[in-house]
């Protein structure tokens, strides 16, 4: 079987920085907020270019803690896409915020004009968390006069974007804070789970760190009402000594693998939707689109090959079970989400994808004969 990510062949390739850092973590004898989520910090930062990283706990918490930052509470309208992970309007949720949903174009990832043009009808609206889905990159420099223009506090979601740039800036610059997530299957995934926050405000750093650990100042000096969401010791080792250095390469894998399926996928009844115009992908996820009928058949069918398929993600997020029980917006009809959302397979696309994985999956697919 092909899988979608193949965590024993990472695995052959990081253990022996891997259980470096563990001793390394171990023989500190300093497990929680010391020096190696410091050094991550520091080292991310660098990577970024940008002033400030905090490590938190989840890509969940990171979204949601910036938020917080922002002076977002209840009652607060927050517009955000309809097609990501729960955990993007999750953060908004749980701060008692209302989601306001707008549709995507046709490759997932959100219509930044109908955003500008909702934002100047209007003007309650004073948060926005746009996703940069897939590794692609959204318009960075749209999103930058967007906040300007409306005056909306923004926080970039870039769970699924480090390393992707638009028209050469990074991701995770427009807004002012921006939440990465080191969930295992990211470009950037740890032994477990982990998020951070970024910023290039001081004064946001310092908050982002009291509110992490219980909203304490100092030892025993709490100042807000917190999270206990720090980043641990030995993931952030494993993160800079075992991950980070191996990010660029395994990015250029990842553009190498998509090149390859942009050449060779040639079936009639399957698109391409690719990044956006001026995006340079960081490749996380591979969709491809096909028509809603024949989409089950395709994953039964790829699953019979040896291929292990994805879907990201099968339903909108305004349509999962539990918003039919929480305050959320529609500022559209979402109509090219949810034939995105019905339509989308995603191809294996991972670093340790060997030429000839990559060639079975694109003769599979192009072979494909729909009953």
């Amino acid at each position: 079987m092909i899988p979608a990510n193949d965590f024993q062949r990472q695995w052959q390739d990081i253990q022996e920085d891997a259980v470096a850092a563990f001793r390394a973590t171990g023989a500190s004898g300093w497990y929680i907020l010391g020096e190696e989520v410091r050094g991550f910090e520091s080292a991310l930062a660098s990577y970024w270019g940008i002033q400030h990283v905090i490590g938190v706990a989840s890509g969940l918490d990171a979204i949601e803690i910036a938020l917080r930052i922002l002076g977002c509470q209840s009652g607060d309208s927050v517009l955000t896409t309809p097609v990501s992970a729960f955990a993007t309007t999750l953060a908004i949720l749980k701060l008692g915020a209302v989601p306001v949903f707008v549709d995507t174009g046709d490759n997932g990832l959100l219509n930044l004009d109908r955003c500008r043009d909702l934002l100047w009808r209007r003007p309650d609206i004073r948060f926005f968390v746009p996703v940069h889905l897939f590794g692609h990159a959204l318009d960075v420099a749209a999103l930058r006069r967007i906040r300007e223009e409306r005056n909306v506090h923004i926080v970039e979601d870039c769970a699924q974007s480090i390393g992707a740039r638009s028209r050469g800036v990074a991701t995770g610059t427009a807004g002012q804070i921006a939440a990465v997530s080191f969930y295992p299957t990211k470009n950037l995934g740890a032994l477990g789970d982990g998020g951070a926050i970024l910023t290039e405000s001081p004064e946001w750093r310092d908050r982002a760190a009291v509110l992490r650990d219980y909203g304490q100042s100092g030892k025993y000096r709490h100042e807000l009402v917190g999270y206990n969401s720090r980043l641990d010791e030995l993931q952030a080792a494993v993160l800079r000594r075992a991950m980070l250095p191996r990010l660029n390469r395994w990015i250029d894998r990842r553009r190498a693998i998509a090149g390859k399926y942009l050449d060779g996928l040639h079936h009639s009844d399957v698109r391409l939707p690719g990044p956006p115009e001026g995006s340079e992908s960081s490749w996380h996820l591979f969709p491809i689109l096909l028509p809603a009928e024949r989409k089950p058949e395709l994953l039964e069918y790829l699953k019979a090959s040896g291929i292990m398929p994805g879907e990201h993600y099968p339903a909108i997020v305004p349509d999962q079970p539990i918003m039919a029980h929480v305050a959320f917006e529609f500022a559209d009809d979402c109509r090219n989400a949810r034939r995105f959302a019905s339509s989308e397979v995603s191809l294996p696309i991972h670093p340790y994808l060997t030429d000839e994985e990559v060639q079975r999956v694109i003769e599979a697919v192009n072979q494909w004969k729909p009953r």
